[in-house]
């Protein structure tokens, strides 16, 4: 089983406001969501941070082209961020942006200590710059017949520019981020990404540029040294424009820092510090598990625990994006497979460590067979029988070693928690669907509608026999919801009020008992219960072609 950490502090990257979100946006907010809520259930004190970055060039160049201040275009965006994490259940503890007050002043402290440790420069820097990620490297870019594109953000126009910035001394940091990589093998994971970044490091450090002399609309937190190394900052707390602006993912990364209260609340900070979990996609391995250690140990703060890696959505082989016109609209996927259902077929139907092709059609797919027909139907089919043959009272499971779905039930559970704990969801919940999958058929071999006629028929030991099997299959449904619960939370309430169980936990998880407790087959055998009627908890859907603009209904994800 798990092991409990004393307190739990995750989090996601901070997405472009940009444009309104797609699905391959949020993926990972969903599934950190999740694991905030297992360790929330679990009675483990948790911190989720998610937000927006709002200081890219190219938000800034996108308001100026549209004419609108930029600070009114990126709320706009924000908006849109927040309509569609709540439609998906997404309850972080904080929604952060980058142009939070307490983030600016958070991001020139780090400066200060950057430039105080002498671990900052001034340069002249000349080469490509993409608006979403700063200068690249020759090596770090790819000549086209269009041109030279980011691999990153192929859609992005890069720009030749020659300027004079500040500069972070990230090759004085090789021998010390090596040996960090060996002292922590779980660092960064899944262990491809870990050996990626370590034959990057090994290949040589550069040192990267942390501020830009101009920004379309002056956009940006202000650089707050000047290049004699005063303040730039003016008596009446303006800033000298000279000094220009912080490097948008310079800024970015201390999000993460400001979310646990650093500088401002050393308490807060202190319990919720380093970080145990940042998830993030691989485009952006490199600034997360190289970049920002170097910057925080630069400023004399602890390097996060672990980074988990994801890979991208697909859509036929390409990744998903808005440019492309190949993404998934949220608000659209949660009315057509409502919030829980968009966040399990998700999650289960792209894997959380690599790449997945996915689709409208597969998604599809996945909700009806896991949800319409095998966990939908089963807990209907348990209210249903138990109702009309025991006049809806709760029949009570029988001990674990008598029972087939008791034996098999603590060997799904470990599993279900020992994939979930190591990231890879879609494993954790196909570990779970097999129990599901064991509950049907244990239907099906044991056809309580026979042993009810039985019953009817006064044969001997038949009524004890139909409670037991009924009892057995009241419990798998509880367990299987409650498990489930931090991947769809509304579903949990819904299935146990039908099995007559009070639902103690809030809204975002919190309050509740030991999560571990109530996964114990049997856990309330002795408490005597009403089941209500019967409530289908998730229509079949139709088999369609995807929505107009979106991905088409042919290409499979993972089994």
């Amino acid at each position: 089983m798990l092991d409990l950490p004393e307190r739990f502090s995750i989090t996601t990257s901070i997405a472009y406001a940009n444009n309104k979100p797609g699905l391959h946006t949020l993926y990972e907010v969903i599934g950190a969501d999740a694991l905030a809520r297992w360790y929330r259930m679990c009675g483990v004190p948790t911190r989720f941070l998610t937000g927006t970055d709002e200081h890219s060039i190219n938000i800034a160049q996108a308001a100026l082209d549209e004419g609108r201040p930029t600070r009114e275009f990126v709320d706009e965006k924000v908006a849109l961020f927040k309509v569609a994490e709540a439609a998906l259940g997404i309850t972080p503890d904080r929604f952060i942006r980058t142009t939070d007050p307490d983030h600016v002043r958070v991001a020139q402290e780090m400066v200060r200590r950057a430039h105080a440790n002498g671990d900052i420069y001034l340069g002249t820097y000349e080469g490509w710059y993409c608006p979403n990620e700063g200068f690249r490297n020759v090596t770090d870019v790819v000549e086209t017949a269009s041109g030279t594109i980011c691999p990153n953000h192929p859609d992005v126009p890069l720009q030749w520019l020659t300027e004079r910035n500040w500069f972070f001394r990230l090759s004085a940091y090789q021998e010390r981020l090596e040996r960090h990589f060996a002292d922590h093998p779980d660092f960064v994971r899944p262990e491809h990404r870990r050996n990626e970044m370590l034959g990057f490091i090994r290949g040589g450090l550069e040192d990267f540029s942390i501020s830009r002399e101009r920004t379309p609309g002056d956009w940006g937190i202000p650089f707050p040294i000047r290049e004699d190394g005063s303040s730039s900052e003016f008596a009446d707390g303006t800033w000298d424009p000279a000094a220009g602006k912080i490097y948008v993912w310079y800024d970015a990364l201390i999000n993460y820092i400001t979310g646990a209260g650093f500088p401002d609340d050393p308490a807060m900070f202190a319990r919720w510090w380093p970080a145990d979990l940042h998830v993030i996609g691989k485009d952006i391995a490199r600034f997360h598990t190289i970049f920002w250690p170097a910057m925080l140990w630069s400023a004399g703060l602890e390097a996060p625990r672990k980074v988990w890696v994801h890979g991208w959505l697909l859509a036929q082989g390409e990744r998903m994006s808005k440019s492309r016109g190949n993404f998934l609209d949220p608000i659209d996927f949660v009315a057509a497979f409502g919030s829980d259902g968009a966040r399990y077929v998700a999650l289960r139907e792209a894997a959380f460590d690599r790449d997945s092709d996915v689709s409208w059609d597969a998604f599809t797919r996945r909700y009806n067979a896991d949800l319409a027909n095998d966990f939908g139907n089963f807990v209907n089919r348990t209210v249903s029988m138990a109702g009309r043959y025991l006049g809806g009272e709760r029949p009570a499971p029988r001990e674990a070693a008598e029972s087939p779905l008791g034996t098999a039930w603590p060997a799904a559970r470990d599993l279900f928690v020992a994939k979930l704990e190591a990231c890879l969801l879609h494993e954790a919940l196909a570990a779970l669907w097999e129990f599901v999958g064991a509950g049907n058929r244990f239907v099906e071999v044991e056809q309580p509608w026979v042993i009810a006629r039985a019953v009817k028929a006064g044969e001997n030991g038949a009524a004890e026999r139909l409670r037991a099997v009924l009892g057995d299959l009241v419990e798998a449904c509880r367990l299987v919801a409650l498990a489930v619960a931090p991947v769809m939370p509304g579903l949990a309430p819904r299935v146990m009020e039908q099995l007559g169980y009070a639902h103690e936990y809030a809204a975002d998880g919190n309050g509740g008992p030991p999560l571990l407790d109530e996964l114990r087959w049997g856990a309330h055998a002795g408490q005597v219960g009403m089941l209500t009627a019967p409530v289908p908890l998730f229509p079949r859907l139709e088999i369609e072609a995807a929505l107009p603009g979106e991905i088409p209904a042919t290409a499979t994800g993972p089994a």
